[in-house]
């Protein structure tokens, strides 16, 4: 009777485990699902900003602006100094 009580125990025991574990392993599987969802949603908006900056950074667009918002302009032949690096 007392073994009986004791394997009883140890079963309902050993239930209760199983069911904490699956619980556990839905709430990560859960949580793992939407750090990849986020994950995504994160890269999709690094493409787009990295698109955004190519564009911001275009070398016509930023000559463009330097001349029609800055006034500037190429200096001419004769302003012009070339460095040549020393070994």
């Amino acid at each position: 009777m007392r073994l009986d009580a004791l394997l009883v125990a140890l079963a309902v025991a050993s239930a209760l485990g199983v069911v904490a574990a699956q619980h556990q392993a839905r709430k990560l599987f859960s949580a793992l699902e939407r750090e990849q969802t986020r994950t995504h949603g994160l890269e999709v908006e690094w493409g787009q900003l990295q698109l955004e900056q190519s564009t911001w950074a275009a070398h016509g667009r930023v000559e463009k602006l330097a001349r029609d918002k800055l006034g500037l302009r190429p200096p001419a032949q004769g302003q012009m100094v070339v460095l040549e690096p020393q070994p």
